[in-house]
């Protein structure tokens, strides 16, 4: 039997945030039967794009629903509108259905802020994006907000930090709900190498170090990136960007702030957690991802831990 899904359509919306986890829950075959409701029958979305022939709140909902919440372009603006007032009024009347977990809520981004102006965040660990998160404890002040996720699921609550991260969680409901080797078969179809897990950083090694725009650094970590499992000595890696090895630790220290060798490391550790959160043993997870051994693969975490404090 496929499970409901409802995504509550407002006025400038993030189509993202629509269409995202919607094609993902789509193509896990049947599992999953997706609605559209809306106080209005067409709204135009953060793209200006007109989305039609949506079906009006409803007033029954089936026992196991999910209920999105995409996130809007500008929340202070667009969560105040007509529409989402009535949206607002709609939401508070799922409150006892959700503390009973019979209705799934699942915020997309900045959703999360309507979710707990509906009171439906109290008590529950949750995410947004990191911009609005002080606006998130604002609003939900018995919430318990974390910093820093992908995504979160507490209590039959899903929340997460938006834009790609909504694939992320959907995916997600498709390991929880489906099977992890239906979650796989969708991100492999969908070109997703990695799904991530709920407790990656949102600003990830992959980002964090990317604020710059010297070519030598960029063609060094595009190298590290392709295969991270891979040893490569800093004068091999000189070798194949034409710079001399002293040269590329004098740019990484500069621009980075980092060594070479830090910089490998924590390549890994996004491989190898990655590894681990598909399923694959610790043992075999550190192998894999270039790691001696487990053991190694620890360590390498306690001083990502320590550089991060």
């Amino acid at each position: 039997m496929s499970i409901d899904v409802y995504f509550l359509i407002l006025p400038n919306m993030m189509m993202l945030d629509i269409i995202g986890p919607s094609e993902t829950l789509q193509l896990a075959s049947d599992h999953f039967k997706i609605h559209y409701v809306s106080p209005k029958q067409s709204v135009s979305c953060s793209t200006g794009m007109m989305i039609g022939d949506l079906k009006s709140l409803p007033e029954t909902l089936s026992k196991g629903s999910l209920l999105v919440l995409p996130g809007v372009i500008n929340s202070q603006v667009d969560f105040g509108t007509e529409e989402a007032l009535i949206a607002l009024e709609w939401l508070k009347g799922w409150r006892e259905k959700v503390s009973c977990r019979e209705l799934r809520i699942v915020c997309i981004c900045s959703g999360a802020l309507l979710a707990a102006r509906a009171g439906l965040l109290d008590g529950i660990q949750c995410t947004t994006h990191h911009d609005i998160l002080d606006r998130l404890r604002t609003l939900a002040p018995a919430a318990l907000v974390k910093e820093n996720c992908i995504f979160i699921e507490d209590k039959g609550v899903c929340t997460c930090a938006g834009i790609m991260a909504g694939v992320d969680l959907a995916l997600h409901l498709v390991h929880r709900l489906c099977s992890p080797q239906e979650a796989m078969r969708v991100a492999r179809e969908m070109l997703v190498y990695f799904p991530r897990a709920g407790n990656d950083m949102q600003m990830s090694p992959w980002l964090i170090f990317r604020h710059h725009h010297h070519p030598v650094i960029h063609r060094a970590q595009d190298i590290i990136a392709i295969s991270p499992e891979k040893n490569r000595s800093i004068e091999e890696l000189a070798a194949l960007i034409h710079v001399s090895p002293r040269h590329l630790s004098r740019l990484f220290r500069q621009y980075l702030g980092i060594s070479v060798r830090e910089f490998h490391e924590q390549m890994r550790l996004v491989l190898a957690q990655q590894y681990i959160q598909s399923g694959m043993g610790i043992e075999k997870a550190a192998l894999v991802a270039g790691f001696s051994s487990s053991r190694q693969l620890r360590r390498a975490e306690k001083r990502a831990g320590a550089s991060g404090d």
